[in-house]
């Protein structure tokens, strides 16, 4: 009996110390769920900020510690190049307006793996003059050597919007599934 007291008394004497001991939240902050920028897209950023610098300064050397031995690169108009071929490009290119602004808008890690999506510029010289090329890119990232090297880049142009108004599609729904789709047959 005289041991049940004495644990009792001890539980009540400690349990306003026990009471003050902060616990850890498992729910995020409301200031993490609104800030603009991860510190992910933040580490990101700076990666593709060192990729377009070394395009725009035409470093061989830069460049070639962004992007992995393993790169490849599919264009957007569909050329897959490697990196030997953009080093190559970049030390050839007889454009000298040549200019590349990304920005990231998405980073998700998996391992040692990360997919950044984003926006870029091209600012480069085209047939009819000089171009801002506009779009999207996805770039794979693998982490190695202490940071993080592009394995993989997919870049996608977007539409110049030049005024004209949008045409429509015939099509009642944007997908035909034919079993399930009203059919213009009459039976």
């Amino acid at each position: 009996m005289t041991r049940f007291v004495v644990c009792f008394s001890v539980f009540l004497l400690t349990s306003p110390a026990i009471a003050q001991v902060p616990v850890p939240s498992t729910v995020p902050s409301r200031q993490a769920v609104t800030s603009d920028a991860s510190p992910e897209i933040g580490e990101f950023q700076k990666v593709e900020d060192s990729w377009a610098d070394a395009v725009n300064r035409r470093d061989q050397y830069s460049l070639e510690l962004v992007l992995s031995p393993l790169f490849m690169d599919v264009s957007a108009t569909g050329d897959i190049t490697t990196r030997n071929q953009q080093v190559a490009f970049l030390i050839a290119a007889e454009d000298k307006t040549l200019h590349l602004a990304q920005r990231v808008i998405t980073v998700r890690k998996v391992g040692d793996i990360a997919v950044a999506n984003g926006t870029y510029v091209l600012h480069h010289k085209a047939t009819s003059g000089q171009v801002d090329e506009k779009g999207v890119f996805t770039h794979v990232f693998e982490h190695a050597r202490g940071g993080w090297i592009c394995i993989n880049s997919q870049r996608t142009s977007l539409r110049e919007d030049n005024g004209k108004g949008k045409k429509q599609s015939s099509a009642e729904m944007p997908f035909h599934i034919p079993l399930f789709s009203r059919s213009d047959k009459k039976e």
